[in-house]
C-alpha cells in the first residue's frame, strides 16, 4: 500500500495503537514514525478509512501518493487562506 508518515509527525503514538496490522513503528534512524508498506493494508477489509489518518491530530502528516489524508483545514475547520490571514494578523502585533 502507499500510505506514508512524513516529517510533520510529532510522535504522539496515537496511530500505533489503532493500526490493525501493526504496520506503524519508529525506527532508530528516523525522528518520526513510519508505515511498513509490506504489511499496511490501508485498513482495507477492516475499516472504511485508514485508522492512522482518522486519529492523527496533525494535518498533512499521513499521505497517500503524496496527497495528505488530513489536508490543511480538515481538522481545524479553518480554510487555509483564513488561517494564513489570521496568522499574519497575529504576527503583526
Amino acid at each position: 500500500m502507499a500510505l506514508k508518515i512524513n516529517d510533520k509527525c510529532v510522535n504522539c503514538w496515537a496511530c500505533v495503537d489503532v493500526c490493525p496490522t501493526a504496520s506503524i513503528f519508529r525506527p532508530r534512524t528516523k525522528t518520526h514514525f513510519v508505515i511498513d508498506a509490506k504489511t499496511c493494508t490501508e485498513c482495507d477489509g477492516s475499516y472504511d478509512d485508514p485508522q492512522c489518518a482518522t486519529i492523527c491530530p496533525i494535518e498533512g502528516a499521513i499521505v497517500r501518493r503524496g496527497e495528505p489524508l488530513n489536508p490543511p483545514g480538515s481538522l481545524t475547520g479553518i480554510p487555509p487562506d483564513k488561517m494564513e490571514e489570521a496568522l499574519a494578523m497575529y504576527r503583526a502585533r
